[in-house]
């Protein structure tokens, strides 16, 4: 079975190319973690969604927990300490605006999202061309 964790982040206009780049300097990061599957990241395009959606698979719901509370996981959003927490509705405890850091909505200066939710799922069906 693969579980799927879905974080919603909350963008504001003007910001969506920031989150990206943050994303894009350390996309192949989790590569490595036990049981991780994949990833994706979902840029909006509707007038009525303005969330970008990080999409990541896992072999179980304890991989991603795993990862979660890693010292990787805390390095690469911005945790000084290296340990992670649950503020801002996403396991590890940042706001939203990661990966990277402190404040201000530029690359490494910290927050460009006003928050996120994490989704959490098990696929059930699933197709693929052969």
């Amino acid at each position: 079975m693969t579980v799927v964790r879905i974080n919603a982040i909350e963008v504001p206009e003007g910001l969506g190319a920031t989150l990206e780049e943050r994303f894009a300097a350390r996309l192949h990061a989790v590569d490595q973690a036990p049981g991780f599957r994949g990833f994706e990241m979902l840029r909006p395009t509707g007038e009525a969604e303005k969330r970008h959606f990080i999409v990541t698979h896992w072999a179980t719901a304890e991989d991603f927990d795993n990862w979660v509370n890693s010292a990787d996981f805390a390095k690469g959003h911005g945790h000084a300490d290296g340990a992670g927490g649950a503020a801002g509705g996403h396991p590890g405890g940042h706001p939203g605006g990661h990966p990277g850091g402190a404040v201000g909505g530029h690359p490494g200066a910290g927050p460009v999202a006003t928050g996120s939710a994490v989704l959490e799922f098990e696929v059930v069906l699933e197709s693929k061309p052969t």
